[in-house]
C-alpha cells in the first residue's frame, strides 16, 4: 500500500531517544544568570525548567503518550505557557511526529514512558531521525529514583532488575544518551523537584559555532578550483546532507556563479529551488528524471555536496560514476577525486569560498538543453476508465504552490513524486536512507490526532492492495495485505468531532471532482481521498529500480 500525503500543513513529525539528540548537537548550559528574573516556587522545578528550555530551542510542540512513569512530568510541561503538548495514539507515531516537526521547525521532541514506550516502541522512529541527521529529543519518564540499584523488579521491564536495557538500545541510534535524573530520562518522582538554579531564568540558549580550519579551507578550495577549472563539462549535484550542513543557500550561490548544470539526489529534493535556471532534475542513476543521468554521468567532473550513496540511492550500486572525476563535499570534510582529503572544513564555508575561484562554465547545461525533449501531450483517461497513477500525479502537480508541501511515503510515491516540479516555496519531505515502509495500516490511528489538532491536510491514499515496492523487488503472497474500508475507517475515527471529509475515487472524473471539493468547499477540513488503482499500476522507474535492487540483494556469498 503506497500512501502519499500531499499539500498543506501536516501534523508536524519528529523523534529521538532517551535524552538524546541525533547528530546535530543541541546543547545548552543549565546555569542561572544572577541578573535574571526570579521565578515563583511552582515554576522553579526540574519539570518546568525542562519545559522552558524546550521552548527556547524551538520545540514548542511536544508529542507525547502518557504512561505511569511520565504523568507528573506531563503536568509540568502542560503548565508551561509557550509549550503545546500534543497527545498521540502510540509512541511510534509520536516519534514520527517529532521527526516531522524537526524537519519543519529545526528541532523536535517527544515524551514517552519507560521501556514499553521509550526504548522498545519509539526506537524505530528515533533510528529514522538519526539516519536523516534530524535533531530530535526523546524524553523518557523513568522509574522512581529510589528503585535504581535496589535489585527490585519493576513493571514495564523484561523481568530483570537491570534498568539499563532501554539506554543500551538507544546508544547506537543517538548521538547522546544519559539516564541520570538531570538529562532526559527523568525519574517519575523528580519533575517537581525544586532547585536553587531553577529559581531564575537560565542563561539564554546558545550553541558555540563550529569553525573551519582556515589553512585546511584554503587548501581545499585551491585543490577543488584547480580540479574543476580544468574540466570541460563539470556538473553539481546536491545531496541530503545539505540540510544538516545548512548549506543549501551556499550551494545555490555557487551554482549561480559558475553556471554548472545543477541536479539533486532523490533524497535532496526540496533542498534546492527547482526554478533555478540551470536545474536539470533528479540524478538517480537509471531512474533519474529525463536526460539528467546522461548529463551527470557523461561529465568529466562532478561536485557532490552532501551525498549519501547507499544501495537505494545508487540503484543497487549501478551508478556510472568514477571516483577520479568526483569532488565529495560532506558537512565537515572535502575529498578531491583520488587525491587529498581535507578535514575540519565546513561545507558552507567551502562552497562560499569556492564561489570566487571557479570560472564560469555552462557547457553541461547547454548540452542538456540541446538534448532535452519536452514532455508530450498530457495523459488523459478515457471517460470512466480506471484511474491510472500517472494521471493522478498530473492533477497533484496542478495543486502545488508556495503554500503547499508534499510528503512522499516509502513506496512507488518516491518515484512519482520525484517527477513533480516544485514551485518556489513548496516543501518536500521523504525518508530515503532509513526507508521505513509507508503503509497506512501502520499509522492510521493518528489521523485522530490530526483531527484533534485541526489539521487541513489532504491525504491521497493509493489503494493498490499491497506492498507494491516490495513486489517489484521480490514478489510473494506476503506482499498482499487485507483490504480495509479506508474511508470508513477515517469516518469512524472522525466520529463527528472535528472537520473531516472522505471520498473514494475510481476514475479521472471522480478525482477532479474530489480535488475540487478538497481545495474548495472542504478546504478547512482534513480531506482523505482513497484512490483505487490496479495492483500492477506502477511507475517505470520502480520497475527498473526494483530489478536492480533485487540483483544487488541476490548476490551470492563471497567465499573471501
Amino acid at each position: 500500500m503506497d500512501t502519499k500525503i500531499g499539500a498543506l500543513d501536516v501534523c508536524k513529525p519528529p523523534c529521538n531517544d532517551v535524552g538524546s539528540i541525533p547528530h546535530n548537537d543541541v546543547v545548552s548550559t543549565l546555569q542561572s544568570s544572577p541578573a535574571s528574573t526570579a521565578l515563583n516556587s511552582a515554576e522553579s522545578t526540574l519539570g518546568r525548567h525542562l519545559a522552558r528550555r524546550l521552548v527556547q530551542i524551538g520545540a514548542t510542540d511536544v508529542f507525547s503518550v502518557p504512561g505511569d512513569f511520565n504523568l507528573t512530568l506531563l503536568d509540568h510541561l502542560i503548565a508551561e505557557p509557550g509549550l503545546n503538548l500534543i497527545g498521540c495514539c502510540n509512541e511510534l507515531n509520536a516519534g514520527y511526529a517529532a521527526d516531522g516537526f524537526a524537519r519543519s521547525r529545526g528541532v523536535g521532541a517527544c515524551v514517552v514512558t519507560f521501556t514499553v514506550g521509550g526504548g522498545l516502541s519509539v526506537l524505530n522512529a528515533v533510528a529514522g531521525a538519526y539516519s536523516e541527521n534530524l535533531p530530535v529529543i526523546c524524553i523518557v519518564g523513568g522509574p522512581n529514583s529510589n528503585d535504581y540499584g535496589t535489585n527490585r523488579i519493576l513493571h514495564h521491564t523484561i523481568g530483570l532488575p537491570d534498568f539499563s536495557q532501554e539506554l543500551r538500545c538507544f546508544q547506537t541510534v543517538t548521538c547522546f544518551q544519559n539516564a541520570s535524573p538531570f538529562t532526559f530520562s527523568i525519574s517519575c518522582n523528580l519533575p517537581g523537584l525544586p532547585h536553587p538554579t531553577f529559581c531564575r531564568e537560565p542563561v539564554p540558549f546558545v550553541i558555540s559555532p563550529r569553525l573551519s580550519n582556515h589553512m585546511g579551507l584554503e587548501a581545499a578550495v585551491e585543490a577543488a578550483a584547480e580540479f574543476l577549472n580544468k574540466a570541460v563539462k563539470p556538473v553539481m549535484v546536491g545531496g541530503p546532507k545539505l540540510r544538516v550542513a545548512k548549506a543549501s543557500e551556499a550551494f545555490v550561490e555557487l551554482a549561480d556563479a559558475c553556471g554548472y548544470a545543477l541536479a539533486v539526489m532523490p533524497s535532496a529534493k526540496g533542498l534546492v529551488p527547482e526554478n533555478h535556471p540551470h536545474f536539470i532534475g533528479t540524478y538517480w542513476g537509471a531512474v533519474s528524471t529525463g536526460f539528467c543521468a546522461e548529463i551527470v554521468e557523461s561529465a568529466d567532473a562532478y561536485l557532490f555536496a552532501g551525498p549519501i550513496f547507499n544501495d537505494y540511492s545508487s540503484v543497487g550500486y549501478s551508478l556510472l560514476l568514477k571516483k577520479d572525476k568526483a569532488i565529495i563535499v560532506q558537512p565537515d570534510r572535502v575529498m578531491i577525486a583520488n587525491g587529498p582529503a581535507f578535514g575540519c572544513v565546513l561545507m558552507r564555508d567551502f562552497l562560499g569560498a569556492l564561489v570566487k575561484r571557479l570560472k564560469q562554465n555552462t557547457t553541461a547545461y547547454e548540452n542538456y538543453h540541446r538534448i532535452y525533449v519536452p514532455e508530450g501531450h498530457p495523459l488523459k483517461c478515457e471517460p470512466k476508465e480506471a484511474l491510472r497513477v500517472n494521471v493522478m500525479f498530473q492533477h497533484i502537480q496542478k495543486m502545488l504552490s508556495s503554500e503547499t508541501a508534499v510528503i512522499a511515503e516509502t513506496g512507488d510515491s518516491w518515484f512519482n513524486c520525484q517527477k513533480l516540479k516544485l514551485p518556489p516555496g513548496c516543501g518536500y519531505e521523504f525518508q530515503m536512507q532509513y526507508g521505513s515502509i509507508g503503509c497506512f495500516q501502520v499509522t492510521a490511528q493518528d489521523v485522530s490526532t490530526m483531527l484533534r489538532c485541526g489539521q487541513k491536510t489532504i491525504i491521497f491514499l493509493i489503494n493498490n492492495g499491497g506492498y507494491t515496492i516490495e513486489v517489484e523487488i521480490h514478489d510473494g503472497p506476503y506482499n498482499v495485505i487485507k483490504n480495509w474500508n479506508y474511508t470508513g475507517l477515517v469516518d469512524a475515527i472522525h466520529n463527528g468531532e472535528g472537520k473531516c471529509w472522505t471520498t473514494k475515487v475510481h476514475c479521472e472524473e471522480e478525482l477532479i471532482e474530489a480535488i475540487g471539493t478538497a481545495t474548495g468547499a472542504k478546504k478547512d477540513c482534513l480531506c482523505f481521498i482513497e484512490v483505487i488503482v490496479h495492483k500492477d499500476d506502477t511507475s517505470k522507474e520502480l520497475l527498473e529500480w526494483g530489478s536492480r535492487v533485487a540483483a544487488a540483494n541476490g548476490r551470492p556469498p563471497n567465499p573471501q
